[in-house]
């Protein structure tokens, strides 16, 4: 039921990035974040998003959670998330998710990744420790 709960808060927390990009604020502004300048789409249609990401003072459990858009930054796919470890030292991540057919194709996109951390007391609120939005190029893989 935890799991439930965290994925439904990270849910939340992604609805709040995209409904407001602008009115997200850093709780805990530990951590660096970068995206890869290239993602890739699958002949299937699985889109992979990747890049680097550092934290530190993480109390709950904290994960990377990617978005994509095309043409009209006002329509966002969430591509996927992924656990991440907050112990200050450089790791990658990866994200992967396969959007409804015709979504995405190769060609120009703008990627939006967070780190964000899930409260470990009481209601399962989000902290952001990093934020990065970035223009990629999306290739056929």
């Amino acid at each position: 039921m935890l799991f439930r709960q965290a994925v439904g808060a990270a849910a939340g927390a992604a609805l709040l990035l995209f409904l407001a990009p602008s009115a997200v604020a850093l709780s805990d502004p530990s951590g660096e974040l970068t995206v890869a300048p290239t993602g890739t789409v699958a002949a299937d249609g699985t889109v992979t998003l990747s890049g680097t990401y550092r934290c530190t003072g993480a109390s709950g459990p904290v994960f990377v959670s990617s978005q994509v858009s095309q043409s009209d930054p006002w329509i966002s796919q969430g591509i996927g998330g992924s656990t991440a470890l907050c112990d200050g030292a450089e790791h990658t991540w990866t994200n992967s998710e396969k959007p409804a057919p015709g979504t995405l194709k190769a060609g120009p996109a703008h990627v939006q990744a967070t780190i964000m951390e899930l409260s470990a007391t009481g209601l399962p609120l989000p902290a952001f420790h990093a934020v990065r939005d970035q223009d990629i190029t999306v290739v056929q893989g």
